[in-house]
């Protein structure tokens, strides 16, 4: 191989090794930019249950972990007995979004 080939591969492969690095430095940053940027938007159903069992299902959207909305769904509902234990951990029962 020719001085002049060695030296291109060499270079290039400079090139190559910082292109990746910095592209891997910027990503470090990148899910804070896009966060501001774009909101996470999303929607999802939830069963909210009172004291006496009395369970109805949700319709809840969420933007950035914030509930922006919540509508009961129609004929979502049903009543559990007395001795009916709820098996959903606690913060899971409580969080929303």
């Amino acid at each position: 191989m020719k001085k002049l080939d060695k030296r291109t591969i060499i270079l290039v492969g400079f090139f190559v090794i910082i292109l990746m690095s910095s592209t891997f430095i910027l990503s470090l940053n990148m899910p804070d930019f896009f966060k501001a940027s774009n909101p996470r938007i999303f929607s999802h159903t939830k069963a909210i249950c009172t004291d006496t069992n009395y369970c109805q299902d949700y319709y809840i959207s969420c933007e950035n972990e914030k509930m922006t909305s919540m509508s009961p769904i129609t004929g979502a509902a049903v009543q559990f007995s007395p001795s009916w234990q709820d098996q959903r951990d606690e913060e899971i029962k409580e969080r929303l979004c």
